[in-house]
């Protein structure tokens, strides 16, 4: 089910609304606008890495720059196993901030690749044989991600990296969020966690995405730099790393190998909330009690939430996906129309290790978010309907956490 924010724009957000198209429409014909290869400046939109909302007005200031292009901006989502984000977010934020910059339908295609690499690749073989000029593609690996863009390279068309960096790539722009970042909060929420539930001895197993994704690679570097530290001074007990996976029930099956092996286990890095679900309610068959098993999570799903408000996950990373969508649009918009995007909105780098390539990046902040943090973070978005979150067996939960919506 896809999940819409539904909310009253207030004054302050009008205003700025304006002042962004004012930004976009009346700027002064003396200066340059970057890469606009000799283009009037009043026509071309500044927008910068900031300029994103979740009302998605920057979106509409993006409009001048539709009839300046031509051919469609196609889509490819990587699965829908390993986070329900690309099937519930993604993809409908993706084609509400196309269709609000000034695509029509038949300019743009959002797609799907349901786990396949064959079926990612040959999705976008058909979308530039069909008349692409920019493709948006999460790769489900970097080896397929990375066969795409020599393709799109030599068909002329721009790939811009979303969520995920292909390693070995050749991509224009990546645009995603700090995923070091996120293993960071990931480890200081297990840290903070583990001191509120006075968990004795931590013993942890440490667990991890799949080793083909750059982002688990990245999650891992922000987590680590925070355990590794206490698992040399002795506070806590490295007791198992399992090879690490996206697909929930092998990540059960890693867990459940693992803490036969080592019952003593008491603490889980766990990297997101798909795959910390079936090994919370295996953990729970075991008799496992409310806050004294602390696991952590990551995309702020349905049934994560609702494992951090019961006590039973340390908490979440909320990852807004709105300003994710908006910023691959901003620069879908400006390469489709021809143009270099403005140094504003290309807020960092992103180096691919492979080649030692750095690439222009987007990206965008993630939060943490504890049951304290619910109502003003995932329910002021519309990402999760208080409705859905507090249903049987939940509402007690949400009444002590003051949620509502």
């Amino acid at each position: 089910m896809v999940f819409r924010a539904k909310r009253t724009i207030a004054l302050s957000a009008v205003a700025a609304c304006a002042a962004l198209l004012a930004a976009a429409c009346g700027s002064s014909s003396s200066s340059s606008p970057s890469g606009t290869s000799g283009s009037p400046s009043s026509s071309v939109p500044k927008l910068s890495a900031s300029s994103f909302n979740l009302s998605f007005s920057a979106m509409t200031a993006l409009k001048p720059l539709a009839p300046k292009g031509k051919g469609t901006v196609a889509v490819i989502l990587p699965d829908t196993v390993s986070s329900t984000r690309y099937v519930e977010f993604d993809a409908p934020y993706l084609k509400k901030s196309m269709t609000l910059a000034g695509l029509s339908s038949s300019q743009q295609v959002v797609q799907n690749a349901l786990g396949s690499d064959a079926t990612e690749y040959s999705d976008a073989q058909a979308d530039i044989t069909k008349g692409a000029t920019v493709l948006i593609m999460d790769p489900l690996d970097s080896g397929v991600g990375a066969k795409i863009e020599s393709y799109a390279k030599a068909h002329g068309v721009p790939v811009i990296d979303y969520d995920r960096l292909t390693l070995g790539g050749s991509r224009k722009y990546y645009v995603s969020f700090n995923n070091v970042q996120v293993g960071t909060l990931l480890g200081q929420g297990l840290v903070s966690c583990i001191s509120q539930w006075h968990v004795a001895k931590p013993q942890v197993m440490v667990m991890r995405g799949a080793p083909t994704d750059n982002n688990a690679t990245l999650f891992f570097q922000g987590y680590n730099a925070v355990l590794a530290p206490l698992f040399a001074n002795k506070t806590y007990t490295d007791v198992a790393n399992p090879a690490g996976t996206w697909d929930p029930p092998t990540a059960l099956t890693e867990f459940q190998a693992a803490f036969t092996a080592h019952p003593n286990v008491n603490a889980v890095l766990m990297p997101n909330d798909e795959n910390g679900a079936p090994i919370i309610h295996y953990l729970q068959t075991k008799g496992v009690k409310a806050m004294t098993f602390p696991v952590t999570g990551q995309d702020a799903t349905l049934t994560g939430l609702q494992n951090v408000i019961s006590g039973y996950q340390c908490g979440t990373v909320y990852k807004p996906i709105y300003l994710e969508a908006q910023a691959a649009v901003a620069l879908a918009m400006y390469l489709r129309a021809g143009l270099t995007p403005p140094s504003a909105l290309v807020n960092g780098s992103a180096t691919d290790v492979t080649t030692s390539v750095k690439v222009p990046s987007i990206l965008e902040t993630p939060e943490w978010v504890t049951p304290q943090k619910v109502n003003a973070t995932v329910i002021k978005d519309g990402f999760v309907p208080a409705s859905q979150l507090c249903a049987a067996p939940y509402a007690a939960d949400c009444a002590k956490y003051g949620i509502s919506g």
